[in-house]
Parts: C-alpha cells; structure tokens; sequence
C-alpha cells in the first residue's frame, strides 16, 4: 500500500488553480469533432421556457453507426472550449484514443422563462425537483431529436447523464427516476442537501430496492469558486 502524506490546503485559495490532464488539451494528431446548436423554442415538460443544446460527433464516426449518448446538463459550461470542463476536447481526445465507445455528447443547457420582458432561468426548478419530469424531458423531448440525426442505444447502459452542484442533483434523480432511460451517472459537488424536503437519498439508498445503475459521485473542497 502506498502511503501519500497530508498536505494542507492553503489558508488563502484565491490564487489556487487546477491543472488541466491531457486531454483537456487539443492534441495536434486529433481532429475535432462535429458540433451542432439545436434550439427549443417551447418546451411540453417545462411550457414557457426555451433553451439551447448542442450535439456533439467526434471525428471519423459514422452518424449511422450505433452509439453509446452522454447527456450533460448546464451544457455550454461543460462544452465551451475555453472553460473549465472542455467536454467537447475530451470527448474528441478520448474517442481517438479508443478510450469510450462511440459516442454522441448532448449539451443541454437549463430553460429560460421571460418574465416581464427579461430571461429568468429555470434552472433550479428543474435540477433541484425530485420528480420524472426533467429526466422525461430529456428522453421525450430532447433524445428524439439526437435519434433524427444519429443512431442511438436503446441500452440504457449505453446512456449516461452528467451534472455538478444542482446538475448533479439533477444527473442522479434523472436516472433515479427512469432507469429505462439511463443507466450511467456522474454527479460533481452534488448540491443534494438543497433539493426541496432536503436529501432523500439515504433513506432511498437503505430501503428500495436495488437500481441497476453505475454512479460515480464526487465531492470536493472549492465548489462554487
């Protein structure tokens, strides 16, 4: 076993920042992918609200091809390859690398409503819910139009959603909620104590039965800055 000492956070973190791994990074022997800005002017699940999404393809991959989707929620900050997850970068990097299995990316940002002439996000009411309603926007709504362009698993094992604070709140209760519809999450700095009536996971986890789901859920110092 290997033995890693202690190492103290430092009393001032304003000037803390991460490194980026490797494939965060555009590599020169990778060519990017194919990105694709779709639109949703109204919304069935969520009415008054419009929002933003973007497909993502890497390279040389067939869009008939059968392939495994990543939903990500708040999906430009994920996407945006000047930002801090650069998920496009990574998919490409990966996928050249043979690392995940082909795969279509789904960035969806929150809804926005307009009230008195002014965008108001929808955001929290739709991570923070523990109901179906997000996770059956996604699948009703959302995965039709990725289904018109490409060739997707019915597998929800092949079916993966990603979030961070409310967003991973969102991620978790998403596959919680219809495990026919994903069967893979990853939740950051999961903001689960927020949710309206506080965390009900704990007592879900003891006492239902078991969910044929794989969770990766992260926790770290420095969340919201």
């Amino acid at each position: 076993m290997t033995t890693i000492p202690f190492s103290a956070l430092p009393q001032d973190q304003t000037t803390v920042r991460y490194e980026y791994g490797p494939d965060s990074n555009p590599a020169p022997a990778v060519s990017p992918g194919f990105v694709e800005e779709l639109r949703i002017p109204d919304s069935i699940h969520y009415p008054g609200t419009s929002r933003r999404i973007w497909l993502h393809r890497p390279a040389g991959h067939p869009a008939s091809v059968e392939s495994a989707v990543m939903f990500f929620n708040d999906g430009w900050w994920y996407l945006d390859p000047d930002g801090d997850v650069r998920g496009g970068i990574v998919l490409d990097n990966l996928a050249a690398a043979g690392s995940v299995p082909p795969m279509i990316g789904v960035f969806v940002d929150p809804g926005m409503l307009h009230v008195d002439g002014a965008p108001v996000k929808n955001r929290n009411a739709e991570y923070d819910a523990f109901d179906d309603r997000y996770a059956s926007f996604l699948l009703e709504e959302v995965l039709p139009l990725v289904e018109a362009r490409y060739a997707i698993s019915p597998d929800p094992t092949m079916r993966g959603i990603c979030g961070g604070s409310s967003g991973g709140n969102a991620a978790l209760t998403a596959a919680w909620q219809r495990p026919d519809g994903f069967g893979r999450v990853i939740t950051f700095n999961g903001s689960f104590a927020q949710m309206p009536g506080g965390n009900p996971y704990p007592r879900l986890l003891a006492g239902t039965p078991r969910r044929d789901l794989r969770v990766f859920v992260h926790a770290a110092h420095r969340d919201l800055n």
